[in-house]
């Protein structure tokens, strides 16, 4: 055959790359490629070292008997495919859980046969999910879980229980609504801070509570230097677990704000001067630690407080590993059940707190097992609020200045004169030096009143900001009603 007749090496590759793959586009524009069959979906162009699609492209070739072809030949055909699949249907693409078909929920077991779990209104079952219904990614932190067990009636929640060392009844039933909570892809989860005494088995507890969604190679991290680091640990996986956090900057609080209810980050896309890589994200987080000190009010809304004791009985790891390894599959089981039983009750929304989705699924868990689940996360809000209150001495004054009104009375001010009263009630007569931190200008006043605005509405003291023919002022109003244990913290 004349060197002339021979069929160009990107056309070989790329008409077997369509017959043996599906390429698709998500919403941000990069291409997948998917094995025809198969679940698990890759970006063409991930340079990673292992389980890439140029590297199972390559595989594919020379097992089939095609040939070997250098990187030019590779490098072409895959531009070419990127280019046709840029005109191809939108699908979303998803780490380990998505929503599917008819209501039904998908958990990837992160098996390399697509085997997964499928959720649905009436039980869960075992399958590999339709293409074209769902779409897994893998990453590096993607752990293989264990086939779940039938049947376990309970035993495996009652494993879990007992092989950690929660405090209460309440604390066991928010770790629960937390894992049913992270297997619905749509819901956003209050991030559990576990807590406790030296001892207590925080960072034990807290990985196996992340390895029934992550599998046995999951684990804890310590918290990144920054927002950038954090976003991409958070993308890369579905739980991310933080261990043994003694601080909390006002950085990575407003980044762990965005991740436990959704954001997007931009940035500029490498390579090139003017395109951008869209990354969203909304993931459950897992938090331990003894304390990270004075907490942001808008945090507080989304912590979910789970304390633990110090065990009466020590076991040794090796041990205490052995059986939960052992016991995995009938945990995963039994809280499979669970959710499908959560998921069926009916129970009402309420509409008084921040994490409305979670309030509900508390009331739903409650609903099917009489549990009280939403009684005990109403109580650790306001344990959070006081905590924050316990740590602002702006609160403690506007608390103050609210306790010399009467119930129901508002009093307006501009926000220049509310900082002089609030300077002159907090300095007293003895002319107590101000703190670090405190508002300097009416406007700084203003922005950390609205920080504040949901925890002093929790203890009774209403602000709001409104504005005249003349000048803007910001009222505050002592609710008619406060409960007793409010008023004690105002005097």
């Amino acid at each position: 055959m004349a060197e002339d007749d021979k069929t160009p090496a990107r056309e070989i590759i790329t008409d077997y790359a369509q017959q043996h793959f599906r390429y698709f586009r998500t919403a941000d524009g990069t291409v997948y490629a998917q094995r025809n069959g198969h679940p698990v979906a890759r970006p063409i162009r991930s340079q990673g070292t292992t389980g890439s699609h140029r590297q199972e492209l390559m595989v594919g070739l020379f097992k089939d008997g095609i040939g070997v072809f250098n990187g030019t030949a590779l490098k072409e055909a895959l531009d070419l495919i990127e280019a046709l699949a840029l005109t191809e249907d939108v699908q979303s693409v998803h780490i380990r859980v998505a929503p599917g078909f008819d209501g039904a929920t998908w958990l990837d077991l992160g098996r390399t046969d697509g085997r997964s779990v499928r959720i649905h209104p009436t039980g869960w079952d075992i399958a590999i999910p339709d293409p074209r219904e769902v779409c897994w990614r893998r990453t590096q932190l993607t752990g293989e879980l264990p086939l779940p067990a039938k049947d376990t009636d309970g035993k495996g929640i009652d494993a879990l229980l007992r092989l950690t060392n929660f405090a209460n009844a309440e604390t066991e039933c928010l770790a629960l609504a937390w894992l049913v909570g992270c297997l619905g892809p749509s819901v956003p989860v209050p991030a559990p801070f576990l807590t406790g005494p030296q001892g207590a088995g925080k960072s034990t507890a807290g990985r196996m509570l992340l390895r029934i969604i992550e599998g046995m190679s999951g684990d804890l991290r310590r918290a990144p230097k920054d927002e950038e680091n954090l976003t991409a640990a958070v993308a890369a996986g579905w739980v991310t677990a933080l261990d043994n956090l003694s601080h909390m900057t006002p950085d990575l609080s407003d980044a762990m704000c965005c991740i436990v209810t959704g954001a997007e980050n931009v940035k500029r896309a490498l390579f090139t001067d003017g395109d951008v890589h869209r990354a969203r994200y909304r993931r459950p987080l897992l938090l331990t630690g003894i304390d990270v000190g004075v907490i942001r009010p808008d945090l507080a809304e989304r912590l979910l407080p789970l304390r633990l004791e110090r065990p009466r009985v020590r076991r040794t790891e090796a041990e205490l590993w052995a059986e939960y390894e052992q016991m995995l599959p009938v945990i995963l089981g039994s809280l499979l059940d669970l959710t499908v039983k959560v998921r069926a009750a009916e129970a009402d929304i309420p509409t008084d707190l921040r994490m409305a989705d979670f309030a509900h699924l508390c009331a739903q868990l409650d609903a099917a097992t009489g549990f009280g689940s939403l009684a005990a996360y109403r109580a650790s809000l306001d344990d959070l609020n006081d905590d924050v209150i316990e740590g602002d001495l702006l609160a403690q004054t506007v608390l103050k200045q609210a306790a010399g009104m009467a119930p129901g009375e508002e009093t307006r001010m501009t926000s220049s004169e509310w900082l002089y009263a609030l300077t002159g009630l907090y300095s007293g007569e003895e002319c107590r030096p101000l703190p670090k931190g405190w508002p300097t200008t009416g406007k700084v006043l203003s922005d950390r009143l609205k920080r504040l605005q949901p925890t002093l509405a929790a203890r009774g003291v209403l602000i709001d900001w409104g504005r005249t023919r003349t000048a803007r002022y910001i009222a505050m109003t002592r609710t008619p009603e406060q409960p007793a244990h409010q008023q004690d913290t105002l005097h």
